[in-house]
Parts: C-alpha cells; sequence; structure tokens
C-alpha cells in the first residue's frame, strides 16, 4: 500500500470564485486568490494565487490578470486549467520528477447547469485527475460545519461565497430544497467601488473595496463595537488629484443594504419551499452561515432578527466547504451524493 499510495494522491478541491482551497491528508496544503496572470502573446503563465493577486490592476500590456471564475462557474477554461495545475503542482514541489494520479473531489454549486459542471470536470480531468468526483457547495458546507448530513433530520445552510450564495435544506443525506443566486461577496464588492464613486467622487479598484468591505463591512447600521473609520486614498473622479475620504460602517452597511435584502429574500423562498417537518427541524437547530459573506459584521444578527430562526456562524467559515470537501474525499465510497 506505501508505493501504491505515493503513486495516487488524494486531494479535495473547494474551486472558489475568489479563493481556491486544497486539501491534502486533512490538511490545508493551498489556500489562494483564484486568479491567474497570463502574458498575453502566449497565454503561459506568468503568476498564480497571491503572486497574481498582488499584479492585479497593474498589469502593462504584455500581462493581463484574469479571474478564471464568474458566479461560481468557470468563465475562461483554458485559465481555470492553468490555474487548478499550477496549484496542484504547489502540493507536489517535492517530487517534481513524478506527477502522480490524482482523485480528485471538486464542490459546485448547486445551482450549476450540465455544461458548467461538464466545464469543471474537463478542467479537473486536464490537469491530471484520474477520478473526479463532485460534491455541492452546500452539501459539502454542511458535512464542514459538523452537521450529520445522512439523519432524517433537516438541517439548512446559507454559504455565502465570492460569486454565489449557495442556500440548501439538506435531510438523509440530499438537498431537499435548493436556491443558489449569483448575488455574493464580489456583488458587495461590487457595490462598495460603486458607492465610493458617486457618493465621496473618488475612484477604488476592486481590491480597495475588498479592503473597505473586510475593515468596515457591516450589515447592521448600529453594532455594539463598531470598527473605526477607514481611511481610503484614491483620485478625485473629477479633478484626478488624490484625496483621502474616511469610511465608517454605518456609510457601508448602508450601501450593501440591496444586496443583502435580495439574500434575505433567497432565504425566505427556500424556506418557503420546505416541507412542514423538516422546517420544525430547522426552526429548533437554527441556521448555519458558511463562506467569507459569513464574517460580514451584524449578519447573523440582522437575519435572526429578520427571519426569527437563530442564524449559527460556522467555525472558520472561510474553510467550511473546503472541511466538507475533504471529508467527502474520505468517505467517497460511503456517500451517495457525489457525482461522478
Amino acid at each position: 500500500m506505501g508505493l501504491f499510495s505515493f503513486l495516487s494522491q488524494e486531494i479535495a478541491i473547494d474551486l472558489g470564485t475568489a479563493n481556491t482551497i486544497i486539501i491534502h491528508n486533512d490538511k490545508v496544503v493551498v489556500d489562494e486568490p483564484s486568479i491567474v496572470a497570463l502574458d498575453r502573446r502566449t497565454d503561459k503563465l506568468i503568476a498564480i494565487g497571491e503572486r497574481a493577486r498582488q499584479m492585479h490592476g497593474k498589469t502593462h500590456d504584455n500581462i493581463y490578470t484574469i479571474r478564471p471564475l464568474r458566479d461560481g462557474v468557470i468563465a475562461d477554461f483554458n485559465a481555470a486549467e492553468q490555474m487548478i495545475r499550477g496549484m496542484i503542482k504547489m502540493i507536489n514541489t517535492k517530487q517534481r520528477w513524478f506527477t502522480p494520479s490524482l482523485t480528485m473531489v471538486i464542490c459546485i454549486p448547486s445551482g450549476s447547469t450540465e455544461v458548467e459542471i461538464r466545464a469543471v470536470r474537463d478542467s479537473a480531468e486536464h490537469a491530471g485527475g484520474r477520478e473526479v468526483y463532485m460534491i455541492y457547495e452546500p452539501m459539502a458546507a454542511a458535512l464542514g460545519i459538523g452537521l450529520d448530513v445522512e439523519a432524517p433530520q433537516g438541517s439548512m445552510v446559507v454559504d455565502i461565497g465570492g460569486g454565489t450564495t449557495e442556500i440548501a435544506v439538506i435531510s438523509l443525506g440530499g438537498i431537499v430544497t435548493n436556491k443558489s443566486i449569483r448575488i455574493a461577496g464580489d456583488d458587495l464588492t461590487a457595490d462598495i467601488v460603486e458607492y465610493m464613486r458617486r457618493q465621496h467622487n473618488i475612484k477604488v479598484g476592486e481590491r480597495t473595496a475588498e479592503q473597505i468591505k473586510i475593515h468596515v463591512g457591516s450589515a447592521l447600521p448600529e453594532l455594539e463595537n463598531p470598527p473605526t473609520d477607514y481611511i481610503v486614498q484614491g483620485p478625485n473622479q473629477m479633478t484626478a488629484l488624490p484625496i483621502e475620504v474616511p469610511v465608517s460602517y454605518q456609510e457601508i452597511s448602508h450601501c450593501l443594504e440591496k444586496s443583502i435584502s435580495k439574500i434575505e429574500t433567497a432565504i425566505l423562498s427556500a424556506l418557503e419551499q420546505t416541507p412542514p417537518e423538516l422546517y420544525a427541524d430547522i426552526v429548533n437547530g437554527g441556521i448555519y452561515l458558511a463562506g467569507g459573506g459569513a464574517l460580514l459584521r451584524g449578519l447573523d444578527k440582522r437575519l435572526t432578527d429578520k427571519i426569527n430562526i437563530p442564524f449559527h456562524i460556522a467555525e472558520a467559515p472561510l474553510h467550511a466547504v473546503a472541511r466538507g470537501t475533504g471529508i467527502a474525499l474520505k468517505n467517497r465510497h460511503k456517500f451517495s451524493f457525489l457525482k461522478r
């Protein structure tokens, strides 16, 4: 078995719009932004992950950066394949002379069409996957949170990622009702870019907007322990002269209002379709929040007040889906809900 396990490697991949996480032997071995930098003339890979993110928005004519996934699905096939291959290489640096055959479990949004699922599978196979299994994101999140997905009991998971928000009620190892909406972290970032332009006359890029979201992002206009204002520097739209603007969490909660309301509506709509017996289980057990969006200040309180069901934030919400994908990999012969 020793030699055989050396010849074949098992990895779990959480292929996210914002970050890609790879788990190998129960450990997170790669956790990088889902972005690649390519040479415009040859389409060869220049940088990947964090190094490519540092180039984002700062490139010249011969280099371009691209995020291969949009709204949770592959938008650029070539870039996605190069990214998966490059990230797998990050694990295999110790065994350069030899590429083992790979067994992979990859998670996909629950609203994926057959074509989108096919694209993920093809990319994974081209990147060296011999056996490729798929798992739906909310199912992976539920496993990562530690819920017993095979019990005859309803549990509800809301996974707010970069490209999609996945809402699902899970019971008996299957998804009973699900809703996948394309309003998530990226949209909140875009809201902030737009708000800064309109309200403060200042141009900010995606990275700065992301920083604003992390430092002063909030779902409520009143927080118990509020963060201090975040100072944003950038060019004035009219004069192109540099300006500094302090941004408060109240402003950001106001500018994210529309997108968060859409997420609330989607959660209510998923609850509406839930069978009454499972609904009772959810009211008793609460609803679990995972994904980067779960870190938005005050979101759990706002949802709890609005929907009257307690919301719990998963521990390490950013890694919940990846952890669950890792658990699915270990039990792939036992779980019937994995797609081949």
